[in-house]
């Protein structure tokens, strides 16, 4: 069991997610702006490696534009050495690495040409992952997707679309359930068309999940992942109290933790953290998690 944050790292002079308006585009500008995002992304993992930190999700904006019309420049080729670099770091410390789409990529759109800016969306993080060398355990993961007053059509055209993806994506998508639309039920139906492996929020199943008992709920989802895939990943954060239903904490709860942590025994888990405080979050949840005989050290 690996524990992780997304994105960004409160505790290091730098962010990743550097970017610029499209305004002002020019090749050299990407250029640099990359290159120092790539950079900072190491200096991320130098720390999560050095506070045992082992799961990370990279930021989409890890290169800004990749996947308009307006960015020809091959970054793949031209930083092929600094992210081969991150790539050893990851495979040295034993890390594991995922992306997540903005919520504008909607594999089961009504709309065709949002269909295709999904599609050329999605191959750009997989280009990322492959870039760094990654194996197929490294996921992309998305939502279903809209419903458009029609449920059962948007789930059955989920599996149509997703027949369009290139290989290179497959290879390393996951579905979770959403806190409106989609249940982990529905994520499992698309799971039986597709075979694509379910990943499980824990805090969107509490908002939209109809009571049902986690445990009963990771036995099911474990079952979509394959050996290929990696062991199953989880996206884990509880209610803020005292504000909207559906507010991500932004402090880690431990008592809360520490019941979901007994509950999905004995189930192996990598847990993304979705807590506002980021690192802070993940060395209380490793503290927590200390004794779990599951947790990787």
């Amino acid at each position: 069991m690996k524990i992780g944050y997304p994105c960004i790292n409160y505790s290091v002079p730098c962010r990743g997610n550097k970017t610029f308006r499209f305004a002002s585009y020019a090749e050299d500008r990407l250029i640099e702006t990359v290159g120092k995002n790539i950079g900072c992304l190491l200096t991320i993992l130098e720390y999560n490696a050095a506070h045992g930190i082992l799961f990370f999700r990279i930021t989409s904006d890890l290169v800004p534009f990749a996947s308009h019309p307006v960015c020809t420049f091959d970054w793949q080729a031209h930083f092929s050495m600094e992210l081969g670099t991150v790539g050893d770091f990851i495979r040295e410390h034993n890390m594991r690495i995922s992306m997540h789409p903005d919520q504008f990529v909607l594999i089961n759109a009504l709309d065709a040409d949002i269909v295709a800016r999904t599609i050329t969306e999605l191959e750009y993080h997989a280009r990322v992952l492959d870039s760094l060398g990654l194996d197929g355990s490294a996921k992309i993961q998305i939502h279903i997707g809209g419903v458009y007053g029609n449920r059962a059509s948007s789930l059955s055209r989920f599996g149509q679309n997703y027949r369009l993806l290139h290989p290179s994506v497959r290879q390393r998508l996951v579905i979770e359930n959403d806190d409106r639309a989609y249940t982990v039920a529905d994520c499992l139906k698309v799971s039986e068309i597709t075979g694509i492996p379910v990943l499980f929020d824990v805090f969107h199943h509490e908002v939209n999940g109809g009571g049902q008992p986690v445990a009963e709920v990771i036995s099911r989802v474990a079952a979509t992942w394959k050996k290929t895939d990696g062991i199953p990943m989880v996206d884990y954060s509880s209610q803020e109290p005292r504000v909207r239903k559906g507010n991500h904490a932004a402090r880690l709860d431990p008592r809360h933790f520490l019941i979901f942590l007994n509950a999905s025994q004995p189930f192996d888990l990598d847990i993304m953290l979705e807590i506002k405080e980021k690192e802070a979050a993940a060395i209380t949840a490793l503290r927590i998690a200390g004794r779990d005989k599951r947790l990787l050290t």
